[in-house]
């Protein structure tokens, strides 16, 4: 595993087959937003065993994803907290079918994640203050365009994004960016391997 700036890091092959898991994946996700959990916090969470929660955050914990918790715990309590806040795939320089295949098995994880997200924020919308309905959007634009200008339009889209610092206050709270950029299915000829 790679960090390339603070708190941002670039799993080796076998750390991205690990966070290929959904479960690992909503785990971790729950531990960089929320902070640090338990297992058995987590399994009540997750509608997991305690055990499956545990083997979980060891395989997180053996490729780096989560550390121990060392301010909180004791000797019955085992405490996780996220090692980064984010993570890189690299899945677009994957070069042999064993990284395409790990690499895709990381983004349909990934996938499923963000669909579930999205489904429970909206399932949540009717609940939300008028401004946070205001700011929420589910839009999609498409375009004509070469591979080499959607390229640069995701990397735009990617920079202003990573650009925006935490701003806590007692109106703020996690506020999530997806993005979803992709050809539409079915306009692109498959690759010849």
């Amino acid at each position: 595993m790679t960090e390339q700036r603070p708190g941002v890091v670039t799993p080796d092959l076998a750390g991205l087959r690990a966070l290929s898991h959904p479960t690992r994946l909503r785990i971790l996700s729950h531990l960089r937003i929320e902070g640090p959990a338990t297992a058995t916090t987590l399994a009540t969470r997750f509608g997991l065993n305690s055990g499956a929660t545990s083997y979980h955050l060891r395989q997180l914990a053996e490729h780096g994803f989560v550390v121990d918790d060392a301010e909180r715990g004791n000797a019955r309590e085992r405490w996780w907290r996220a090692a980064h806040q984010e993570t890189h795939s690299r899945a677009a320089d994957a070069r042999t079918p064993e990284e395409r295949d790990v690499a895709d098995a990381f983004l349909q994880a990934a996938t499923v994640m963000y669909a579930q997200n999205l489904q429970a924020a909206m399932e949540e919308r009717p609940l939300l203050p008028k401004e946070w309905r205001a700011a929420s959007t589910v839009s999609d634009w498409v375009h004509t365009i070469p591979a080499s200008r959607a390229a640069e339009l995701t990397a735009r889209i990617k920079e202003l994004i990573a650009s925006c610092e935490d701003e806590p206050g007692e109106d703020a709270v996690p506020f999530a960016f997806q993005i979803q950029a992709f050809p539409v299915p079915g306009h692109v000829a498959p690759r010849d391997e």
